[in-house]
């Protein structure tokens, strides 16, 4: 019997946990291919390389990001393929069985929850020819009726064989992200999430999870996620992997974890910041709201005070980078409080900040509860809000233009310094910057194009400049900080163009003067030892209208024209800044 377990995902560098969960499971009494695709191929030709394989039974994991593309290539496989089995599972089909089977008369089977070994007496069963109709976990049509089996008994996640060991998996782990699970099932019960469904927290034995960590270094991987609802919810043992990780990590490998922050103590935190190597681990934390109220109706329970401590210690350690999350659209956040949230959370100035929009999945309270809450919301997956009873269709598009800005200029790091400095000197708060840029983006069509690097500059600027923004000098001057700090090697043309630079005559002034005294740009400059044709070649010299030195060296911006040299080193490109030690030329008068 020729099994596929298969599934899209949302880009190729992602990898699939449950399906390699069943092929292992289910050996060696049943050899499993696995089949992934993503939801951006062309469904026909998904459909092709299945029909190739010849199958006689294909399982789909299905998620709410993969659903509607995994029913058009069910319905497509039906018409060609009208003997072969396909069986569902996944979190976006094991909630509302009844609906599904009732949708999709092409599919056989669902397997409800955990599938592992569901799926594998589904396998024998039908291997055998034996009856199937009383297999625990399963639901089915019987009759034009829906059935559905009661649900199986958990498996003892300490006797699960690894799902990682694969020859053919091994050429792609350090192309794609490596997902790892130590623990199911989540302590709270946050009434937007799936995870709260399951009561209870289980294990996987650490020793097996070690071996697997080993394993997948050994061979390679480069981004390994931890896939635990709430890795930190056990000090100890978040504290034994840590050290763990610390001891045996390959140079080059990075772990990602969801930990919940208000709940990590602070001596857990300074055992990171004084042990763990920089970069070698990434966090992501859900705030998603800061109104008590809202909170409190989905049953999140969150001591942002606390939450703050942990954001703030970690930044400061300097060693762990920090993605944090927001949902727009809880219970009782108008537009004005979510605003207050943004900025609550963007004040801990974390790497990274995605704004999402509340989804009401299927089986979490909240989409049970909805019309309580006057929720209007998409009819198939991801199945986002348009609207409740406090916030309008209008409030939700407003802040859908906040996203797309937060994006491309705060989480994607083109312009750090400048950003920065906007949020907090050139708008009243944050969110109003986002905002009010967002929605200009949007009404000049922007949108609708595509942009590249200088493209995102001169879009700035002329915000700042048609607005009329307050300090919008010293935020350009900013932007060509940063701007010429991120590039590797020499620009060839700067997106200023001459309107804030200097003139070929101030240019070459300066290079002459630096070239009979190398000084000028400081000891560490003079040192370099650079001929004229080198100066010329690997240097930018720029004029800034806050002193250069005092900046790089405090942070503190003085509105004062400087000039600054900046040396792109040949072999790798990066770039250090030497203030000028100049005061006699023209911009300087």
């Amino acid at each position: 019997m020729r099994v596929i377990a298969s599934t899209l995902n949302a880009k190729f560098i992602h990898t699939n946990l449950a399906i390699r969960y069943l092929k292992a499971y289910a050996a060696p009494d049943h050899d499993i291919e696995i089949a992934e695709y993503t939801i951006n191929d062309p469904i026909l030709n998904i459909v092709t390389d299945l029909f190739a394989k010849k199958p006689d039974v294909v399982g789909f994991s299905c998620y709410i990001w993969n659903i509607e593309q995994t029913v058009k290539v069910i319905q497509i496989m039906r018409k060609i393929m009208p003997d072969v089995k396909i069986v569902l599972g996944g979190p976006e089909v094991s909630y509302d069985v009844v609906y599904w089977l009732q949708r999709l008369n092409e599919i056989d089977f669902i397997v409800v929850g955990e599938g592992e070994e569901t799926f594998k007496v589904l396998l024998d069963a039908l291997k055998n020819g034996s009856a199937v109709t009383d297999i625990k976990g399963i639901g089915f049509m019987q009759d034009g009726k829906p059935i559905i089996n009661p649900i199986r008994d958990k498996v003892d996640l300490r006797e699960l064989p690894s799902p990682f060991r694969f020859p053919e998996d091994r050429d792609n782990l350090s192309k794609r992200v490596i997902y790892i699970e130590t623990s199911r099932g989540c302590p709270f019960s946050c009434q937007f999430c799936l995870s709260s469904i399951e009561v209870g927290v289980r294990y996987f034995n650490r020793e097996k999870i070690k071996d697997d960590i080993r394993y997948l270094m050994a061979n390679g991987a480069k981004t390994i996620k931890f896939v635990d609802r709430t890795f930190n919810i056990s000090r100890s043992y978040a504290m034994e992997m840590f050290q763990f990780l610390i001891d045996e990590h390959v140079p080059g490998t990075v772990f990602q974890f969801e930990i919940t922050g208000d709940i990590m103590r602070p001596e857990v935190i300074d055992f990171l910041n004084k042990n763990a190597p920089p970069g070698l681990f990434r966090f992501e934390i859900g705030v998603q709201s800061t109104n008590d109220l809202t909170n409190e109706l989905v049953k999140r329970r969150q001591n942002f005070e606390k939450l703050t401590r942990t954001v703030t210690m970690v930044k400061e350690g300097g060693k762990i980078v920090q993605h944090l999350d927001l949902i727009a659209g809880l219970p009782d956040e108008d537009y004005n409080s979510f605003r207050k949230t943004f900025n609550d959370v963007f004040a801990l100035r974390p790497e990274e900040l995605q704004l999402g929009f509340l989804k009401m999945l299927r089986g979490t309270g909240l989409r049970i509860s909805a019309k309580q809450f006057g929720y209007v919301f998409m009819d198939h997956a991801p199945y986002e809000i348009l609207q409740n009873n406090v916030l309008s269709f209008e409030d939700v598009l407003k802040i859908k233009q906040v996203e797309d800005v937060l994006e491309k200029y705060w989480n994607d790091h083109r312009m750090d310094h400048s950003v920065d400095y906007i949020t907090s000197s050139c708008f009243d708060t944050p969110f109003d910057f986002f905002q009010n840029f967002g929605t200009y983006w949007d009404e000049q069509g922007w949108s609708r194009i595509g942009h590249q690097l200088e493209d995102l500059y001169y879009r700035l600027v002329q915000f700042l400049n048609e607005k009329e923004v307050r300090n919008r000098e010293l935020a350009e001057g900013l932007m060509k900080y940063d701007y010429l700090l991120n590039h590797r090697y020499k620009p060839r043309k700067a997106w200023w163009g001459t309107s804030s630079s200097l003139s070929r005559q101030e240019r070459s002034e300066i290079y002459s003067k630096i070239n009979d005294n190398p000084t000028l740009a400081g000891h560490a400059f003079d040192q370099l030892g650079l001929r004229e044709r080198d100066l010329y070649k690997h240097t930018v010299v720029e004029s800034f209208p806050f002193l250069l030195g005092e900046f790089m060296e405090s942070g503190k911006i003085i509105q004062q024209n400087s000039y600054g040299l900046i040396y792109y080193e040949p072999s790798s490109g990066v770039p250090t800044f030497y203030p000028l030690r100049m005061k006699n030329l023209s911009k300087m008068a």
